[in-house]
């Protein structure tokens, strides 16, 4: 009857679900706010979402930043439901003074710039060959160059 016993309790543990735990975030995002009813009605809303640990708010810059075991999109789409122009943080610092940075943008905060995602083809692909030809065409090496003016 002991067995038994041991059995169903050990048992009993297997029926329960395990729910997978979620991941630690740090979601900034970019809200539109005027006033402090509109940072008041933001910080709100995502203070009350479920794993949200702590929110900040930098009205200067338009930037809310979230931290807790949530998921970015859920917070982006929680930050919108307020009525709020809301997107993810748009901006990266700018730190390689060798490059030359990217288009300028006039709302980036100082030394931010615009996250561009550079997209780089494959050089099997149609399009690149495509366009080496049209760069060969009027290159200064073609003698029939300007042959079309």
């Amino acid at each position: 009857m002991g067995a038994a016993f041991s059995e169903m309790v050990v048992g009993s543990d297997m029926g329960r679900r395990s729910r997978k735990r979620k991941e630690f975030h740090t979601v900034e995002l970019k809200v539109r706010m005027d006033c402090d009813g509109c940072e008041l009605k933001v910080k709100n809303t995502l203070a009350r979402m479920r794993g949200v640990q702590s929110v900040e708010i930098n009205r200067k810059q338009q930037k809310v930043t979230v931290h807790g075991f949530v998921e970015p999109q859920r917070v982006l789409r929680r930050a919108k439901s307020t009525g709020k122009r809301a997107e993810l943080w748009p901006y990266v610092p700018y730190t390689n003074p060798y490059m030359a940075p990217p288009p300028y943008d006039k709302r980036a905060p100082a030394g931010h710039v615009r996250r561009v995602d550079v997209v780089v083809p494959a050089s099997g692909d149609g399009a690149a060959s495509q366009e080496e030809r049209l760069v060969t065409l009027f290159s200064d090496d073609n003698p029939n160059g300007c042959a079309v003016m």
